[in-house]
């Protein structure tokens, strides 16, 4: 059996070549005595964020709010063959946070180099985001009142609590 090397340019053909072919159109208007459809829910792919400190570019303008998309399977298997992470595995979480990270304020090319320079709350806070978005699907966490016992969810994509 003959291995195969694929490049990433190569990976890309491939996969246009075995997408499968569009589904034929639904008609538009139901019959008379169909049931109405209900709206399917479109997949989010996208969250917004608040950093808890921000980064500061070299021009010294403050960035706190950003987003983050999904996460794909190359996107995690990327880091993998990153020389930077080969030297220092803990390096991983900043290529991969680079490659997800879509805008942070004014600035829509993240790469690692912004996020060697973000503070390490911010990274943080990044780390959890991203576990939360790419295992759970959304940004809430349930929480319990200390006082009350009640539970209730916060949306943990920004702001601090009592801020509006």
């Amino acid at each position: 059996m003959r291995r195969r090397t694929v490049t990433a340019g190569s990976l890309e053909e491939i996969l246009q070549a075995t997408e499968p072919a569009p589904a034929p159109a639904a008609p538009t208007a139901p019959s008379a005595g169909a049931p109405a459809r209900r709206e399917e829910h479109a997949l989010r792919t996208e969250f917004e964020f608040e950093l808890p400190r921000g980064y500061v570019d070299e021009a010294g303008t403050l960035h706190r709010h950003g987003s983050m998309r999904l996460a794909t399977a190359r996107d995690e298997l990327r880091p993998q063959i990153d020389l930077r992470v080969k030297e220092n595995p803990a390096y991983l979480s900043v290529v991969l946070l680079s490659q997800v990270i879509t805008r942070l304020g004014t600035v829509t090319d993240v790469h690692a180099g912004i996020v060697e320079r973000m503070y390490a709350t911010d990274v943080a806070f990044l780390q959890d985001f991203y576990r939360r978005v790419n295992s759970e699907g959304h940004t809430r966490a349930a929480v319990t009142c200390p006082h009350c016992e009640g539970g209730f969810e916060v949306d943990l994509s920004g702001g601090r609590l009592g801020e509006s």
